[in-house]
Formats: C-alpha cells, structure tokens, sequence
C-alpha cells in the first residue's frame, strides 16, 4: 500500500512539530512549562535543526564523548585563564601540578608491569626473528608514534652504524635494514604531522587500510595508541591486525595478545558504553595496557598529560627491548659505548619521570619569562619561528597541535604570499628535499589515492564520512611535502626572514649545545639572524652541564641580552643509561606543553581551564565544541547575577547547542575572510547569551562583531555585570 503524496507531506511537518522540538530539548522529553522569562532557544534564533545537526543528534552518539574522564575539567587547573593573567609563574605553577598525576600513575605501574614486560619481550622477540614493530595513532598519539620511529628509534641504528665495529658484531643477526623495522604511522600519513585531515579519524577503514599499505603481517608485534581510547581508526588498525590472525586459523588468545597491544587513556566503565571500544576491551586476544591519569590541564587537551605519559611509556618498551637483544651479541663495554651503562630495568625507568618533573618545574620562573615574551610577540602582530635539530620533532608537535587546540592558522605553505600562521619552525638543512629527511630520518611517506580512493568509494556508507575522506585524500598524498619548507632555504630566508619584534627560539639538547660555541654553526647563525634584525631571541636548552657552565656558555654569544629582553630556560637533565634520550625528550615536551598553553591563555584563547578555541574538525570534536557550548551557556544561566538581572532561563539542551553550533560553522564558512581564527564556540556561546539577554535574536553577524572586539573571555566577565 502506498503513502498519499499530500499524507506523506503532512505526517512529515507532525515530525518537525514535534518530534524534533522533544529532541533538541533540556531534557530530550517533552519540555514542562516555561517560567515568564524562560525562552525557547531556537525559535528565538529563528533556526530549524539542520540535517547534519540532526543526524548527529540522532545518529553519531558514539562520538558524543563528553561522559568521558580525559574531558572532565581538572580540579587542579579551574580557574587557569584567571590565574594566567595575573601571574605567569603561579599559572604555570597549575599546569606543572597536573603531571604529577601522571608520577602516580607511573609509580602504580611500576609495581604492576606484567603487560609492559610482556610487550618488552614481544619486540625483543620480534627482532630476533626478522617481524616489524607498527606503532599507530591518531592526531597527538599519530604524532607519538612518528616521533618513536624519527626521534628514537632511526637515530639511534644511525649512531649504532656509525661505530663499525660494533654494527659488525650485530648485523648478522639483525639485518641490514634494522632501523627500517620500527614503522611510526598515523592516520592520514606524513601529512598529517602538519594538520588532521577531516574524515579520517572517525573510519575504522583506514586502519585497515594503512596496516596493509605498510605491510604490516600476522606475526609483528602492533602497538595502538589513543588518548580516549575510542578514536575510530585506530580501534580499526588493531581489529584489522588481530583479523589477521582469525584468517590465518589462529584464535588462541594467549597467543595473539602477545603480539597485539591497545594503549589508552581513560577508565574502561567510561568506555564500555561505547560499541567500538568496548570491540576492544572485551576482547581476550589483545593485550590492554590503561594508562589513565585522569582529567586534562585544559580540558579534553590529551596532547598534555595522555600523550605524555604514553610517549614515555611506550619509549621505555622499546628502549628495555633494545637492550635484551644487544646484550646477546655485545660486551659490557660495547653496550656503554651505545649507551647502556647497567641494564635497563623498566621499573627504575618509569621511576625516572618524577625527577624529570622536578627539573622542569625548577625552572618555572624562566619558563614564565619565555611565555611572556612570546604571548607579547603575537599580542603585537609579530611571529616566532623556532629551531631545532635533535628536538625537532618535539618542537615540531607541540607548534602544529596549538592549530586544532586554539584555532590558530595552521602552518604556512609555499603559497603562502605572506606570513598567517603566528608560528615556524626550520632545522639546519639547505633545501626542502633535506629538511624532510632531518625530519623524518626517511623519505616522505604520503597516502596513494589509487590504493585508497575505491575502498572509500565503495565501503564507506555515511555519506558526511564518505565525501569528507574523499577530500581529504587529495590532501594526503606524497605531493604533499612540497608545501612545507622547514629548510634554511633561499626561500625561508628571503620571505619568511625575522623582522624587528618578531621572537627567534633556538632548542637545544645535549650534546647540540657545543654548537653554540661555534661561530659558524648553524645555532649561532640563526642567533645572528634574529638578533641583527631587532627580533628576540629565546633559548630552550636541555643539558647535562651545571647552571654556571650554562652561564659561562651563554655570555659567549654576542647579541644575546638574557638579563634584559632575551629569555633562557636550562633544563638539568642527564643523559646517563637513556641512549634513546627519552628523559631529555620527555623534558622538553613537558616544558613546551606547558609553555604554550600558557601563552594562549595569556592571549584569552582558554576559560577557565577548557579550549573554547576548539576547531571541530571532526565528529569527536564537534561534540567536544557542542559540550562546551552547553556547558558555558548553561554556566552562567544558573549565576545568581544573571538570574538577577535577566531572569530565570532554563539550561540549554546538548541538541540545541549542537543545532547553534552547526549553524555557526555554516556561517563561517560563508565568511573565511572576515571571519579569519574566530572560533565556532566563541561565536556560538555570545550569540546564545546575548540573544537570552536582549530576548531576540541576536545574529551571527552581530556576535561576530563581539567576538573580534571584545573577545568570550571578556564578554563573559561582563555579561553578568549591573553596567552590561
């Protein structure tokens, strides 16, 4: 039987009337009787739900993540961006404080370590055996897993062939190729270093689809790592490997669970209501490693406190791993020479972390003197570029990861006629071609569109995943890294040259800080540079040396004002029995997670302790932003100043935060020029304040004007003022 076109017609304006109405209500249900003040929100606003806002409403729960503990707001870190304003150093203070729960969670470990040995005995096997080591993430845990391909393990077989004798001794039983064993990949490939790409991360596909791409085999050891524990392609890598085994006619658990390893970062209850994630958890053929620390600095922030803990854990496995294997083949003395003075006990090194922290944290003052200098080089309309060598990488993360978390312009490219993004970063190498192999210690690595483009074509079924993967796959290819100069090129020189104001900072890890001593070496250059154009200068040195030898160094280079305009911070950290320099990387890490944070509070990019400058990118982050929308809103509704001078209005909905939002990013997509860095929540949040308060609608266009004048931060301080 069919439905009467007209019938048809009718039952489906019932739907809008009513159905969609309860859902994008406070309470999900029919909504009880309004106080005289209390207004609908979006029949004030003039918005109907659009189809993509519904269909997330209705159908995107599981990336509704707002339940989860790494996007609770830290008790520690409450009222940051108050804090930060007043005093540098006391915010700072507050940052610092929150990693020392990640000291805890280590200690706790240290005690309990069965899985941690077993997966140092995992890649201790798999080198003996010829398997690879896969490393995969996604976003910061991506970017985790390049750095244990970049900054750990290729540098270390490059110092290892560079000492003949000793390569002698373990090439036959290693192979030619050892440094080419370990894969770091994350999802979207080498271009993802750079910014996400919009779709990826929520397709189990791609998991799959990369594991093959680098041929990874049943029998290597693959390690998978989210901060949430939920992100989509990376759930999709570890089912595809554990598959693997299922084809192969092997399902014993005891024997896949060896080989297989899912790292995360909040407490199992929180995901199991989650069907991808608990996929993984309530499977006994993977081994599980929890490594949940609690609540972010900045909320929902897990490059900080997740990701730093996971980069030193996972670091520790393989470094632990290496050492069993060189001491089949290597004398005592020879393994000092790599390195290794004593054996490495996994236990002692997770041990090490707290002294680390003390270090970083002793240089609170210096660190507070860096953040200002540079909060005051963007604050007036100056740039930085930073340089590093052997912590490139670290740099390198910690400035592209300001661009999702704080809705900066993401990293220049070539085309690029002038400068938008507020930061650089360039390493001693002359040319593009040889930046990139700095980088990565290897060529490129892009996505080939003729191996992903079909199976996204014909397996994706969401159609807002399907066309955002597709486009995004234009992006990823190995064309890519042609739009990136990290070089001292002619072409950085010329166009991207500092300017009087702008900020230089010069990272240094032992033993690079010999090169400042040499008056042509490419530190001292970059020095000269800056400090002959009238910019600043920051150095960032983590070293074994005492502060007096740092002292002594430093009053060596001329054009350097440390007691005046410049800024040093000394980070005391040795190097002793850590031939993968993991501490010293940690270190800076810490330093830098800390640093810029700082920074974007001091320029109003953080409330409290939560990104309100959120990019959503994707579907975990649009639900990050709708949380945020909804919880500020509803915030100051419930003030007494508010219900004092506006009336009572009841709570918003998670729905009608998420219907504004979506109207917001439609909005600024209309306006790239105008609307430049502005922020959706921003927007988002002064429009729904502003237009409770007028009891109108207060437009986009309107919200913002108030946005780029006054900015949330502000706003939000004076709305609930008598004056407002």
């Amino acid at each position: 039987m069919k439905t009467h076109p007209i019938l048809l017609f009718f039952l489906i304006g019932l739907c809008s009337l009513f159905i969609i109405p309860q859902m994008f209500s406070a309470s999900g249900q029919e909504t009880p009787s309004a106080t005289k003040t209390d207004v609908r929100l979006l029949q004030l606003l003039g918005i109907t739900p659009s189809s993509e806002s519904i269909d997330y409403i209705q159908s995107k729960t599981q990336f509704q993540l707002h339940t989860l503990l790494t996007e609770q707001r830290h008790s520690k870190t409450w009222d940051l961006s108050k804090r930060i304003q007043k005093d540098s150093k006391s915010g700072l203070r507050m940052l610092f404080s929150v990693d020392e729960d990640i000291a805890q969670k280590l200690d706790a470990l240290s005690k309990e370590r069965r899985d941690l040995e077993q997966a140092v005995r995992a890649i201790e096997e798999a080198l003996l055996s010829n398997h690879k080591i896969y490393i995969y993430g996604c976003g910061a845990t991506g970017r985790l897993a390049k750095q244990m391909e970049s900054s750990f393990w290729r540098p270390f077989w490059k110092n290892v062939k560079s000492t003949k004798k000793i390569w002698q001794k373990i090439q036959p039983h290693l192979g030619e190729a050892i440094e080419s064993r370990l894969i770091g990949e994350m999802t979207g490939g080498d271009r993802a270093l750079i910014s996400s790409l919009e779709g990826f991360e929520d397709l189990q596909l791609i998991g799959h689809l990369q594991l093959e791409d680098r041929k990874v085999e049943r029998g290597d050891v693959v390690i998978c790592v989210t901060e949430g524990g939920e992100t989509s392609s990376v759930i999709g890598t570890i089912l595809s490997a554990l598959d693997q085994w299922k084809k192969g006619n092997v399902s014993d658990p005891a024997q896949t669970r060896k080989k297989l390893y899912f790292i995360y970062n909040n407490p199992d209850e929180r995901l199991l209501p989650f069907d991808r994630s608990r996929a993984v958890l309530e499977e006994p053929g993977i081994t599980k490693i929890n490594l949940t620390t609690g609540p972010q600095a900045i909320t929902g922030s897990t490059r900080m406190q997740a990701t730093t803990i996971e980069t030193f854990v996972v670091g520790n496995i393989l470094q632990a791993a290496l050492d069993r294997v060189l001491r089949k083949y290597l004398s005592s003395k020879e393994m000092e020479k790599l390195g290794f003075i004593t054996e490495q006990s996994l236990g002692k090194k997770l041990g090490d972390f707290s002294q680390i922290l003390k270090q970083v944290q002793a240089n609170r003052d210096a660190v507070a003197k860096f953040t200002l200098l540079e909060a005051q080089t963007y604050n007036a309309g100056h740039y930085s570029t930073y340089f590093a060598q052997e912590g490139l990488i670290t740099v390198f993360i910690d400035s592209t990861e300001r661009s999702p978390t704080f809705r900066l312009f993401p990293l220049d490219t070539v085309k690029e006629d002038k400068r938008k993004c507020w930061i650089q970063v360039w390493t001693p190498s002359s040319s593009l071609q040889d930046a990139w192999k700095v980088f990565l210690g290897r060529p490129f690595r892009g996505l080939a569109s003729s191996f992903y483009r079909i199976p996204f074509e014909e397996k994706i079924e969401d159609a807002y995943l399907k066309r955002a993967a597709l486009e995004s796959l234009k992006n990823a290819g190995d064309d890519q890294q042609h739009l990136y100069d990290f070089s001292l090129s002619d072409f950085n020189l010329k166009n991207r040259a500092p300017k009087q104001g702008d900020l230089g900072v010069v990272v240094c890890i032992q033993p690079e800080l010999d090169e400042l001593k040499k008056k042509n070496s490419e530190f001292r250059k970059f020095i000269d540079l800056f400090s002959s154009r009238g910019a600043n200068v920051a150095l960032v040195l983590i070293t074994d040396k005492s502060p007096e030898d740092v002292a002594k160094l430093i009053k060596k280079i001329p054009g350097i004002d440390i007691q005046g305009r410049d800024s040093l911070v000394a980070v005391h950290i040795k190097r002793r029995n850590d031939p993968l320099g993991i501490n010293q990387q940690i270190a800076l890490k810490i330093l830098l997670n800390a640093h810029s944070t700082a920074v974007m509070a001091r320029l109003g990019k953080v409330i409290g302790n939560t990104m309100t400058n959120v990019s959503p990118s994707n579907l975990k982050l649009i639900g990050r932003a709708t949380y945020l929308i909804q919880s500020h809103v509803n915030d100051t509704l419930s003030r007494p100043q508010w219900v004092k001078l506006n009336g009572i209005q009841k709570p918003i909905s998670y729905g009608e935060a998420n219907a504004v939002l979506f109207d917001t990013i439609n909005f600024l997509k209309d306006k790239k020029e105008e609307a430049g860095q502005t922020a959706e929540v921003a927007l988002s949040i002064i429009r729904i304040l502003e237009s409770f308060r007028l009891k109108k609608n207060f437009p986009n266009t309107e919200a913002l004007k108030v946005v780029k004048q006054t900015g949330l931060n502000q706003y939000l301080s004076n709305i609930t003022t008598e004056s407002n």
